[in-house]
């Protein structure tokens, strides 16, 4: 890779935040642009929440609290134990830090401004450099299609613990969102494309689902590598290998890359799976094997050099 390369990366929770700081550290800012799914995003007490939007913000920002991967580190509660007094919906946790960032983006945009718009505003004031954008301007919400019935992403994910048994997924809003004009010129103009360790299911393919990205990315002559979130058969954090048993997909790096087959043409696996190596070859994908674990800002940075250099 030269400097002057122009790199997106498609992004969404704690995996997916993790390689984009290792990327906002090895490239230019200026160069590259991180594209955060929104199928998370809902309503709640009257805000709206982006929770890939802010893990993904608050990661660059050196803000994220280490523990979790998500939320504000020395984070207080003392909203949320006032609204559990008043036995309000406490089903979802927001710290008093975080407050702040939901107030800002619901009054920019009760005020008329896009998702975009706010976005880069809240960028600017965690002074993060390189440009973050949502998948789309319009709502796109994840609806899990479960054994209970449809749920809304978060009251499937956070309410009820991923628990129910999920039979499929549905993209509600993704037939009339449209592309932003900033998402289809960092797409036609990237030299690498990569596809972080988010889940498949809950972060990637929403941000697929939007009209005419993923023929605009098939059309790239870019490269396009995607990193593996499944390790040893298991989910390296969230439910993507329970969502992967019940949809009968094969909880490997294999499952992944045919779940994605028509967007990536190389694989990052861990070493852990270096034996998947040989059938993703065979299957016509181009494979590195490594440690893709990143505990450590050290292992953020160092898995995204290894990437470019590849």
């Amino acid at each position: 890779m030269h400097s002057s390369d122009k790199i997106v990366a498609f992004a969404g929770g704690v995996g997916g935040a993790k390689l984009a700081y290792g990327l906002y550290h090895t490239v230019p800012p200026e160069n590259l642009t991180l594209i955060v799914n929104t199928g998370d995003d809902f309503e709640h007490l009257g805000l709206h929440i982006s929770p890939d939007l802010d893990t993904v913000m608050y990661t660059l920002a050196d803000l994220a609290n280490p523990q979790t991967g998500w939320g504000v580190r020395a984070e207080s509660w003392g909203m949320m134990s006032a609204l559990t007094r008043y036995s309000g919906p406490s089903w979802f946790n927001l710290g008093d830090q975080d407050m702040a960032t939901h107030l800002l983006r619901t009054l920019g945009l009760r005020q008329g401004h896009s998702l975009q718009w706010v976005t880069q505003d809240l960028c600017q004031r965690l002074a993060i450099r390189c440009a973050i954008l949502p998948m789309s301007n319009q709502p796109i919400r994840t609806m899990v299609q479960t054994d209970d019935g449809e749920l809304a992403f978060q009251h499937y994910f956070v309410e009820q613990r991923a628990q129910p048994i999920v039979t499929g997924l549905r993209f509600a809003g993704a037939e009339s969102a449209e592309l932003t004009p900033e998402v289809v010129a960092a797409i036609e103009q990237a030299n690498l494309i990569i596809f972080c360790p988010s889940n498949p299911m809950l972060s990637i393919a929403p941000i697929l689902a939007v009209p005419k990205l993923r023929s605009l990315i098939q059309a790239s002559r870019a490269p396009k590598i995607g990193v593996s979130p499944i390790v040893g058969g298991q989910a390296i954090k969230g439910p993507a290998a329970k969502m992967m048993r019940e949809l009968n997909l094969d909880v490997s790096p294999v499952g992944v890359a045919r779940y994605l087959a028509e967007v990536v043409t190389v694989w990052v696996i861990d070493e852990a799976d270096a034996v998947y190596a040989l059938p993703l070859h065979e299957l016509g994908w181009e494979v590195l094997v490594t440690a893709t674990m990143m505990h450590q800002a050290a292992d953020k940075i160092r898995l995204a050099n290894e990437i470019l250099a590849f």
